[in-house]
């Protein structure tokens, strides 16, 4: 079965940067759009960021723009969300979702991922 997996939040200080990991596996090929979302406490989930893996095309949130980059290892079937000058209002759980499409107009939709995985703190201070 097919299975995500997040890692390398923590805690860092305002201004400060992290990169976050998401490593798929039992996908039969790389046909899939990537993407992190976040969830702040009491909050809803948001789309931040996503990828389509075969040609490596993103979109961002506005929120991120310009500080957030994803980047890819096609090889190792793995997407990387490099996040600096962070903020306090990144503070939260980041999510790593996938889906067997284009990052159409609908990445930002929670509803629009069947896969997720388990989620890593990420916390501003």
């Amino acid at each position: 079965h097919v299975q995500l997996v997040e890692s390398g939040g923590g805690s860092v200080q305002a201004g400060g940067s992290l990169i976050l990991s998401c490593a798929a596996s039992g996908y039969t090929d790389n046909d899939r759009c990537m993407a992190w979302f976040r969830q702040a406490k009491g909050g809803e989930r948001e789309a931040v960021a996503a990828i389509y893996i075969p040609n490596g095309s993103t979109g961002y949130a506005g929120s991120v723009q310009g500080r957030f980059k994803l980047s890819q290892d096609y090889t190792q079937s793995t997407v990387y969300l490099q996040m600096r000058s962070l903020k306090l209002e990144d503070t939260g759980m980041y999510f790593c979702a996938a889906r067997p499409d284009l990052c159409d107009g609908t990445w930002g939709r929670t509803s629009s991922f069947q896969t997720w995985g388990q989620g890593t703190q990420v916390t501003v201070s």
